[in-house]
């Protein structure tokens, strides 16, 4: 039987789903966690319910590779290596370099380190990740999926920032967005569940998670999209800031002593609702605190997405149906109670007391004008696809 593994690698992570072909039934699935870090660990959960977690040292992404070949052996899910017939890694930032998923070899590999700038938090480890399968899988195609190449579609009005336009010949300074393999696979299956064509449908995608964003999709394609030039960009995020007023950084450097390399670290990793909580950058611990700054954070969040959501239901002049997903919009009914309640004046009747439980469904009444989902996001499908359409393993 042939297999093919999608990889979603992070800064110190990467998570896992081996599918059979032509099937695409999950075989094996897990993470890889807290590598190059203290206290890491490595799991695979099994299609029976079994899951196997070892507390293990893993030094790198090499490392990590091989504890998943092994663990792959080991627990019967392959009897082969060589039933391993292709490799999907999703890659936050492709720039204008890459329009589509494409096999990576050592030419687009380096492309992708040459565009860590743009994804200062994941290009680096996705590259990693991709080195590391190259090594212990020399004769298996690697795919780079690309979350931007979704967003090629922006027209020059939605992606160009108000900057001297020497700085776009020059440098490549625009949006470029992220998320787009999640926001790809979500309108596929809204169209589904709506029964429609995609090209025929107004949507706006609320990928909210740890990293948040917000895309306007018109016609099937990625019209308008919160994140920017990096996925720093847009609302308020975990750890991220979101827009910020650029004056403000140099306000705060020069009170603070800054740089600017520490500035945007701060923007990065100290800000979003942990910033402005002090408690936490997960939603969850925020959800039944008490704390006001806890409550603030929320309801910053809440709005920056109300505020997206709004100004592209005016750009696409209409709007078919909201749709939530990733951590947050799938599993956080407050979040998605009070953005709905946004968009009752425009014909949007939430049903809550569906919306009260998480799970694939509609959250708004049969006869509401503009209607509300919850779809569970399958990034990892996506890049197997990929990989099967590319590597040509039809």
């Amino acid at each position: 039987m042939k297999k093919v593994l999608a990889i979603n690698s992070g800064s110190s992570s990467f998570k896992y789903k081996l599918f059979s072909l032509p099937e695409e039934q999950v075989l094996a699935e897990g993470i890889a966690d807290r590598v190059g870090i203290e206290g890491s660990s490595f799991e695979i959960k099994l299609p029976n319910g079994e899951k196997h977690t070892d507390e293990v040292s893993i030094p790198d992404q090499e490392a990590a590779v091989n504890l998943l070949l092994v663990a792959l052996k080991k627990y019967q899910v392959v009897t082969d290596l060589d039933e391993i017939v292709g490799v999907g890694h999703r890659i936050v930032a492709g720039g204008e370099d890459f329009p589509d998923s494409a096999i990576i070899d050592q030419e687009k590999l380096q492309k992708i380190y040459d565009l860590k700038e743009y994804a200062p938090l994941h290009n680096v480890a996705e590259g990693k990740g991709i080195e590391a399968f190259m090594k212990l899988l020399p004769n298996v195609p690697e795919v780079g999926v690309f979350d931007t190449s979704f967003h090629q579609t922006l027209d020059s009005v939605h992606y160009m920032y108000s900057l001297p336009y020497k700085y776009y010949e020059k440098y490549g300074v625009r949006k470029y967005g992220a998320h787009g393999t999640s926001v790809r696979y979500i309108v596929g299956r809204a169209a589904e569940m709506l029964n429609k064509d995609r090209a025929d449908l107004k949507l706006i995608v609320c990928h909210l998670g740890s990293g948040a964003s917000v895309t306007a999709v018109k016609n099937g394609k990625s019209y308008d999209t919160s994140m920017g030039f990096t996925p720093l960009a847009g609302v308020t995020m975990g750890t991220r800031s979101g827009d910020v007023d650029a004056s403000v950084l140099q306000y705060i450097m020069n009170k603070e002593n800054l740089d600017i390399n520490q500035m945007i670290d701060i923007l990065n990793d100290k800000s979003g609702l942990l910033g402005i909580s002090e408690i936490s950058s997960d939603m969850r611990d925020l959800e039944n605190n008490s704390d006001d700054k806890a409550k603030l954070a929320r309801d910053i969040f809440v709005n920056r997405v109300r505020q997206y959501v709004g100004s592209y239901i005016t750009e696409m002049e209409g709007v078919d149906a909201i749709i939530f997903t990733a951590g947050v919009g799938e599993h956080d009914a407050g979040v998605r109670e009070k953005v709905m309640q946004s968009f009752e004046f425009m014909g949007l009747d939430p049903d809550y007391e569906a919306n009260k439980s998480n799970g694939e469904k509609f959250i708004s009444k049969p006869d509401s004008k503009i209607k509300a989902l919850i779809i569970p996001t399958d990034e990892e499908l996506m890049i197997e696809r990929d990989v099967v359409r590319l590597a040509h393993l039809n």
